[in-house]
């Protein structure tokens, strides 16, 4: 398979084959789902009638996007919480709608590959996300799609850091994926767009792939597709 050395964490400075590779762990948005913030910042300035730049600090200051994605608040309390940080009154899915702005879908190209690369791999999904986003992944973008409401099903175990209580870049959440699947770092490669993450799986031995653009997941398993 295709594996990418760096200069940087920007720059892709050589491609090459590396067979010792037995096990993918992938992240989800900016990966293998399309996504863009930035339409959920539009969005929460629209509803609020703030201006996009505050709302833009407090969504970069406020602990409470962590702890959501961690499990740590309930969707209510969530919900609650954007309801005081941008001072608006409204319905569950006003909020919803907002906050999933942000999920610009999946290339069915990219399920498909991900079906194929089970054959030859252990394939893997660890995500920072949430309840609301997932519930809309797997009930909206994933059926429409394919008619199927599950993604764990592109994997052989899908990993969501609600669940687990532990968030990337956190060296922890990389060390349970390893334990609990008696995986090799050295024979697995994570695939992320953020750069603290991939830094964080390369100090427990992972081999890692910076993914900078969503269609470089397809040139990497290009043979694949």
């Amino acid at each position: 398979m295709q594996c990418y050395i760096f200069a940087d964490e920007n720059t892709i400075i050589f491609l090459v084959q590396d067979a010792s590779i037995k096990n993918l762990i992938f992240d989800l948005g900016g990966v293998i789902l399309d996504l863009s913030v930035d339409h959920t910042l539009s969005a929460f300035s629209q509803l609020s009638k703030i201006d996009k730049d505050t709302v833009k600090r407090i969504f970069g200051s406020s602990p409470e996007f962590d702890l959501y994605e961690k499990g740590l608040l309930d969707d209510g309390e969530f919900r609650n919480f954007i309801r005081t940080a941008y001072n608006v009154i409204v319905a569950d899915h006003e909020i919803d709608r907002c906050w999933n702005a942000m999920l610009l879908g999946i290339p069915l190209v990219k399920l498909n590959l991900l079906k194929r690369l089970q054959q030859s791999y252990s394939v893997f999904l660890l995500s920072n996300t949430n309840n609301i986003h997932l519930d809309y992944i797997n009930n909206t973008i994933l059926h429409g799609i394919t008619g199927e409401r599950l993604l764990d099903n592109y994997f052989h175990k899908a990993y969501y850091s609600q669940r687990m209580k532990k968030r990337k870049p956190e060296p922890e959440i990389f060390i349970q994926v390893l334990e609990e699947n008696m995986l090799v770092p050295s024979q697995t490669l994570f695939l992320d767009d953020n750069a603290l993450n991939i830094q964080s799986a390369d100090k427990v031995g992972i081999k890692t792939a910076h993914i900078t653009n969503p269609d470089l997941v397809l040139e990497i398993f290009e043979s694949f597709i």
